[in-house]
């Protein structure tokens, strides 16, 4: 998938990971891309009620050998 900007939260407990996604989306315009990289376990459910929240697109997530990718739209 496409994107515009790429955040590693890889090592970052919550909350960092989504405190840092909100501040790279906040830097970036409508319909733009962040990848973000993780490996909270929790990150899965943190970004879920954070689209939901504000308005971003969760595209889509995957994990691979205990690494999240997450791909989030900016609204």
């Amino acid at each position: 998938m496409d994107f515009h900007k790429e955040l590693d939260a890889r090592g970052l407990n919550c909350p960092l990971p989504i405190l840092k996604a909100k501040k790279a989306l906040a830097e970036m315009i409508s319909g733009q891309v962040l990848r973000v990289l993780a490996t909270d376990p929790g990150s899965v459910r943190d970004f879920q009620a954070f689209a939901k929240q504000t308005g971003n697109e969760l595209l889509s997530y995957s994990e691979d050998n205990n690494e999240l990718t997450f791909y989030m739209k900016r609204k």
